[in-house]
């Protein structure tokens, strides 16, 4: 059985550590800001560029991959003897799922990539949930499974997934049409803070008055998922890190165990989303095992 290669795009925002020591293959979105068009993956100084976007009047526009930026990943994993299971955001959000598809096509009508050596797998969700769906799937891949394994562990994964996210405003979700069900909330959104998550596309949880009442949720999902035995969590933020300290120390206090990683969520992202979100994810720690 030939080893299992995991390509990913570029919204999953581990920390690099973890791609590094997981030997990600990563594809990159793009961000355009006016006549610059930059790879997501070479934008470092995320206060900057969260800095422009909350003082520009207009939003940056993001793009997703080419097919051959996909071909590029996908065939020399191939010629170097792996399988791959190509694992990215939701196609209700991005069209980076389809660009995948059809890059596995291309190879496979090339004779390739036949006989099932490309698996692309729809994650349903984002941001750090689609990290927390790829971090099963590189667990059973690095114990030697082979790509159905790493494929049923992945829909696993995402099958006991919960993550919730509260943004500062509805804008930069509206601005960028990427609003799903949540538009319904937008015309008496002003003095609400709307706690959101992410199946397929962006849907409405929750709306409470204050930052403040809405970082007491996040502890109470805390809670609840504990309960439920879902213990493997994370942290995720837009120029919050000071609330996304306190949200870890009382994840702590929860769970009895650090995050598995607290990040910010970088610029793709991050344009839809705005500056001051907060979110929180977890699964059943043992999905994690090989």
């Amino acid at each position: 059985m030939r080893p299992v290669a995991i390509v990913t795009d570029s919204t999953h925002y581990l920390t690099r550590e973890m791609v590094e020591q997981a030997g990600i293959t990563e594809v990159s979105l793009y961000v355009r800001s006016g006549e610059v068009q930059r790879r997501e993956t070479d934008i470092t100084d995320y206060a900057a560029f969260y800095r422009e976007l909350a003082e520009s009047g207009e939003l940056p526009s993001t793009s997703q991959p080419s097919i051959g930026d996909f071909v590029s990943a996908y065939e020399p994993l191939l010629e170097s003897g792996h399988d791959i299971v190509s694992i990215h955001l939701s196609a209700g959000i991005s069209g980076t799922l389809g660009t995948a598809e059809q890059a596995k096509a291309m190879i496979e009508e090339r004779g390739g990539g036949g006989g099932g050596r490309i698996e692309v797998v729809d994650s349903l969700t984002g941001a750090g949930g689609l990290g927390c769906v790829l971090l099963p799937a590189i667990a059973v891949a690095q114990a030697g499974g082979g790509v159905e394994d790493v494929v049923a562990r992945a829909l696993a994964a995402r099958a006991a997934l919960r993550i919730w996210f509260c943004v500062d405003t509805l804008e930069y979700l509206q601005r960028g049409g990427r609003i799903g069900r949540a538009q319904a909330w937008v015309g008496g959104a002003l003095q609400i803070k709307p706690i959101l998550s992410c199946e397929s596309e962006v849907v409405p949880v929750e709306r409470v008055r204050t930052s403040g009442r809405a970082f007491e949720r996040m502890v109470d999902y805390m809670r609840s998922r504990h309960q439920e035995g879902a213990d493997a969590w994370i942290v995720q933020h837009i120029q919050a890190h000071e609330r996304a300290r306190a949200l870890v120390e009382r994840g702590r206090e929860v769970f009895g165990s650090d995050p598995l990683w607290v990040a910010e969520i970088g610029p793709v992202t991050g344009s839809y989303l705005g500056p001051g979100t907060l979110g929180f994810g977890s699964l059943p720690a043992g999905l994690l095992a090989a």
